[in-house]
């Protein structure tokens, strides 16, 4: 037997509810409180355990991805720091000179979680 597909609409409805309100009050909401329509309740009730699964998978790697943006400025410290090392004038425009074109790659990925704030969480994107 094949495992179906994880469905998009069923994945973003999950992404979007407010489980801790459900467990208070019973009654799906999604997380800016509106309440789920009779639709989407009867949607999200047919949600295979891969679908559960998904949305798990999905929140994990955005917690991931915010928990990097937070370390973001340390972690570049420490990629510095052995360019640095080398140089007699430590600027960063002599650091980057000494970069490989993976290492650039690099130092613009951390740069980028410093600079841009992060990502709201969005279904089937993460």
């Amino acid at each position: 037997m094949t495992t179906p597909t994880p469905r998009p609409d069923i994945i973003a409805l999950l992404c979007s509810a407010d489980f801790t309100r459900l467990s208070d009050t019973g009654i799906w909401t999604h997380r800016d409180g509106r309440p789920f329509s009779r639709e989407e309740q009867a949607r999200v009730l047919e949600a295979t355990r891969a679908e559960r699964e998904e949305v798990g998978m999905q929140l994990t790697r955005y917690r991931n991805y915010v928990q990097e943006a937070v370390n973001a400025p340390e972690t570049l410290q420490r990629f510095l720091a052995p360019f640095m090392q080398q140089l007699t004038q430590k600027n960063l425009g002599n650091a980057v000179e000494l970069m490989s074109k993976d290492d650039y790659t690099e130092f613009e990925r951390l740069l980028a979680l410093i600079v841009e704030p992060p990502c709201p969480f969005t279904a089937n994107t993460f």
